[in-house]
């Protein structure tokens, strides 16, 4: 993960020639990894998407593929705006040992669960937070280097649940594309989720806010002071 290391390992598999390992195209990594194959692909980021675990599949040099929203609401994101992002620009690690224990891990084509502790600013208030990401390499093993399945534990500092009545930053943004008249598949498009995870999210406000149908809920955010009342197009408060 440190300066693409990983993804400058000789292939063993290639056919001799004399371009140089950094200059070989890099192998097409499917967001879902081992899931990719089949239904099983639309079922895998589905799940992605409700899990409140920050989960990112990456390629080995860090590049984000995928993030849910549980791991895009640490930085106040949506999942789509940390596509292509670096693993080691949203986090810090705390020992550099355990990321070259990964970087040689995955040079030796090695899979296994790798720790590596990290810190971060937190988008809310930009207090320093604390963790560890858990990652495992994932995927065809005949694929080198393989896809990383990157997992947060966020430490006790870490901001508490979303308490009833507010919204998280993804909800609230959801919601004001709901306002300006976006359908399901747009609010989707536009912050990176499937239609189920954008349904999923709406779903959750209604019961936390006892109301029933998109209007109401949008009725419930102005009341609430989640969108503001002074914007066109609409936008969070």
């Amino acid at each position: 993960m440190d300066n693409g290391t990983a993804d400058e390992a000789p292939d063993a598999n290639a056919d001799g020639g004399d371009k140089a390992p950094c200059e070989r195209e890099p192998e097409p990594v499917d967001p879902a990894g081992p899931y990719a194959g089949g239904p099983w692909r639309n079922y895998f980021l589905i799940l992605l998407d409700r899990i409140p675990t920050p989960i990112a599949v990456c390629r080995a040099h860090g590049e984000v593929l995928i993030a849910n929203p549980a791991m895009a609401e640490q930085w106040g994101a949506a999942p789509g705006q940390l596509r292509g992002r670096n693993l080691l620009d949203l986090f810090e690690p705390r020992a550099k040992a355990q990321l070259d224990r990964l970087t040689e891990a995955l040079r030796l084509g090695r899979r296994s669960r790798y720790p590596v502790e990290v810190r971060w600013r937190d988008a809310s208030d930009g207090t320093e937070r604390e963790g560890e990401l858990t990652i495992d390499p994932v995927g065809d093993p005949s694929v080198h280097p393989p896809a990383l399945l990157a997992l947060l534990r966020v430490g006790e500092s870490a901001p508490r649940p979303v308490p009833r009545g507010s919204a998280s930053p993804v909800e609230a943004r959801i919601l004001a594309l709901a306002a300006g008249g976006a359908t399901t598949a747009a609010i989707g498009t536009a912050l990176g989720l499937t239609v189920d995870g954008v349904n999923y999210h709406l779903t959750r406000l209604a019961r936390r806010w006892r109301v029933q149908g998109r209007t109401a809920l949008v009725a419930r955010a102005y009341v609430l002071g989640v969108l503001s009342p002074d914007s066109w197009p609409p936008a969070p408060a």
